[in-house]
Formats: structure tokens, C-alpha cells, sequence
């Protein structure tokens, strides 16, 4: 694509995972993943909760038929710029046996775009705060989410946290990803810089109304906000150390972008569990939604041992 980011000194947060995505292929697929027929599916519902700091945090669910308190709720935490409803597969099939909740953070989606509070600290905390809702959470962080879970794991530990999902993210392991200059260009021209990157994390066919609601959705965040939430101070151990001692079940699903990342993370933390989806694009759980279904509810009937 022709698009990368360009980092100096130690590597901030997300840069790199942003070049990445848009240096992947775009070939897409003749259709978008399609359902099967004879599966049904749980009603989505629309809530919102205020945070310690006041901000209106909104909030997508969907419960099973049965809600059994034997079972975790599985908590999802989107991406950068991105939406609670890109997780609409998770919460429409997911939601046949446990009750799944979808974060819009600040800034994104349907939540409230203050002014401050773009920082991974306080990300951090909506996150706890979201999922203070619920007694015990399965937490899956996609992209920045990713990193924003570990924060989280960090600043409030695993208390409630039944077992941690990273999505598409790099975790600080070897090798670092490749720097570029997406910053220069979403500083030049915003929205080009937006639109390539949408078009790019996708591999499987999305409509044009789509990528336009994904578009205008990012562009309600500030400039300076979104470009503050790249620019996370933490050099890449930061993001390392966490995950290695996490101390409960770890399931860490990529793209071959961070294949080695994944297998030198297994490698330190023998009991990961690791999955890499070869054809998919960054959002590998739109590209194939019914592949990472599965590999989440087997991962969540029988999760591998925890750290050692």
C-alpha cells in the first residue's frame, strides 16, 4: 500500500501495528462471510454508563437465551478509531450461550468525545469500569484493545478476569514490526490517511455504506485525541513483561504479521495458546467470523494451563 509509520526513539504503543495493517494485502474476497441458515441468533441491545470522570461510555450486548452464572461474560474492546459493532458476529453467535458485551471507548463509536482522557491510564479504567458491571469477564482486546486490556491487567491486576484474548496486536516480543510514517499522513490529510487504512485492515468484501459509517465514525474523534492514543509512552517490554505474567489462561490470535511474535511469546510463557488465521486481514474475526467463533468457545470449554 505504500503507507508506514516512521517512529523515533523507542517505539510508541501502536505506530507500527497501524503501518502493518495498511502494508497488507487488499485483495478481497467475491462476498463478505455469511451465516448459516439454520443458525439463530440473540437480539443486540444498546446501553451506556457514565465513568468515575464523567463521560458516557455506551455499550452493545447480547445474552443467551439461558443466562448461566457458571459461565464468564465475554467482554470485547475494539481498536483504535473503531466501533463496539465490528464485533456484531461475536455478539450475534457468541450470544447462543454466553452473554457477550462490546465496548464503544471514548472518543469512538456511540460513546461521548470529551476532550481529555485519551491516555492508556485512563483507557485503562474505562475498561475496568466497563466490566465492573459484570462478576466475572473473559476480556478480548483487539489492536490497541489489546493493549489496553494488558494495561488494564496491569493497573487493576486479574481479579476478575477469567482468561485475557489478544487480537491482531504487537506485545512487545521479537521481532519489532517495521517503522513508517503514518502519523506524517494522517497530520497532512485526515481523512485519505482514514479511508486507506479502513479499506486496508479488511480482506474479506465490505459495502461502500460500510466503510462510510466506519469512516465518519472515526472522524468524530479530535485530531490531537486520536494521535494521542498512538502515542502511548511505554517501550515495547512494557507491553512484554505484562503478558508474560499474566497468570491465567492467554489465548493470542494473529495474523502471520506477528507470528513470530506469537511463537516467541509461547516460547517464554509455555502455556499461551497461540492461532495464526494465514488468509485473514487485521480484523481476522470479520474476515472469518465463524473460525474465530469456534476457537474462542473451545478456548473458553477448555482453556490451556495458566503461566508458569
Amino acid at each position: 500500500m505504500g503507507v508506514s509509520l516512521r517512529i523515533y526513539g523507542r517505539e510508541r504503543a501502536f505506530f507500527v501495528l497501524l503501518g502493518l495493517a495498511l502494508l497488507q494485502p487488499v485483495a478481497v474476497s467475491a462476498a463478505p462471510s455469511r451465516l448459516r441458515q439454520s443458525e439463530s441468533t440473540s437480539p443486540v441491545t444498546s446501553s451506556s454508563f457514565q465513568t468515575s470522570d464523567g463521560v458516557r461510555l455506551h455499550v452493545l450486548e447480547a445474552l443467551p437465551p439461558r443466562v448461566s452464572e457458571r459461565l464468564p461474560v465475554i467482554a470485547l474492546v475494539p481498536g483504535w478509531s473503531m466501533p463496539a459493532s465490528i464485533w456484531h458476529e461475536q455478539l450475534r453467535m457468541l450470544s447462543q450461550r454466553y452473554r457477550v458485551a462490546a465496548l464503544d471507548p471514548r472518543g469512538q463509536g456511540q460513546s461521548e468525545v470529551p476532550s481529555k482522557g485519551y491516555t492508556a491510564e485512563r483507557r485503562a479504567r474505562d475498561i475496568a469500569e466497563f466490566v465492573g458491571h459484570y462478576r466475572r469477564v473473559v476480556l478480548v482486546g483487539w489492536s490497541l484493545g489489546a493493549l489496553e486490556a494488558l494495561q488494564y491487567v496491569h493497573q487493576f491486576g486479574d481479579k476478575s478476569v477469567d482468561a485475557l484474548v489478544l487480537v491482531d496486536s504487537s506485545v512487545g516480543e521479537q521481532p519489532p514490526p517495521a517503522p513508517g510514517n503514518f502519523l506524517d499522513n494522517l497530520r497532512a490529510d485526515r481523512a485519505r490517511a482514514l479511508d486507506t487504512f479502513i479499506r486496508a485492515i479488511f480482506r474479506s468484501k465490505r459495502s461502500a455504506a460500510e466503510h462510510q459509517q466506519l469512516l465518519e465514525g472515526a472522524m468524530r474523534m479530535p485530531l490531537q485525541a486520536s494521535i494521542d492514543l498512538l502515542s502511548y509512552p511505554f517501550a515495547r517490554e512494557h507491553w512484554r513483561d505484562i503478558a508474560r505474567s499474566f497468570r491465567k489462561p492467554l489465548l493470542y490470535v494473529v495474523t502471520p504479521q506477528f507470528a513470530e511474535q506469537a511463537a516467541n511469546l509461547k516460547r517464554h510463557r509455555p502455556g499461551t495458546r497461540i492461532e495464526v488465521f494465514a488468509e485473514a486481514g487485521h480484523t481476522l474475526f470479520v474476515d472469518e467470523p465463524q473460525r474465530f467463533n469456534a476457537l474462542l468457545e473451545n478456548f473458553l470449554a477448555a482453556p490451556p494451563a495458566a503461566a508458569r
